[in-house]
């Protein structure tokens, strides 16, 4: 798929607030500020990997680069659907402004979701009228997102959503 923009300060915080609030680790007596710079990169790293897995999505071989505020995702998953539930669930967390998806997708391809990110008043039902013509198909958008939500009225602007094409 690519690389996928996200909004860089909005999103869910992880353990520690999130890149921008995390607890700065000690300055490296030698290497200065690109080593420090270093550290917290792998620090993220190390923290998305921990959301994707415990957000109980499957990646084989699941490995996560940061380089400032971009994060590179590599691994192999099952469907195209579990491919796009990765990009959003790293791209969604404060402090990511880009995913570049390195994922590898092992059953036979499926069209590709189109993305959309929630503006100020929107509701899953507005966006399913949008993209579906009914707003009756919120469930459809929903359950295409799960885990990352957990309740049909908890989204937030600014947040991207993954939005199946259905037949």
């Amino acid at each position: 798929m690519g690389l996928f923009s996200f909004l860089k300060n909005a999103g869910s915080a992880l353990i520690g607030g999130g890149k921008k609030d995390a607890p700065k680790p000690e300055a490296p007596t030698t290497g200065g500020t690109d080593a420090l710079k270093q550290l917290e990169n792998a620090q993220l790293a190390m923290r998305l990997t921990n959301h994707v897995a415990g957000l109980g999505l499957k990646v084989e071989n699941l490995n996560v680069e940061v380089d400032d505020d971009k994060a590179t995702v590599f691994g192999t998953v099952e469907t195209q659907s579990d491919k796009e539930k990765v990009i959003l669930a790293v791209g969604n967390v404060a402090g990511i402004a880009t995913v570049d998806d390195r994922l590898s997708v092992v059953a036979p391809p499926e069209p590709e979701a189109d993305f959309y990110e929630v503006k100020r008043g929107d509701t899953l039902s507005a966006i399913s009228k949008k993209y579906y013509g009914s707003y009756n198909k919120y469930m459809v958008i929903f359950e295409a997102n799960k885990p990352m939500l957990s309740d049909p009225d908890k989204i937030y602007p600014g947040q991207t959503l993954r939005i199946p094409k259905i037949a």
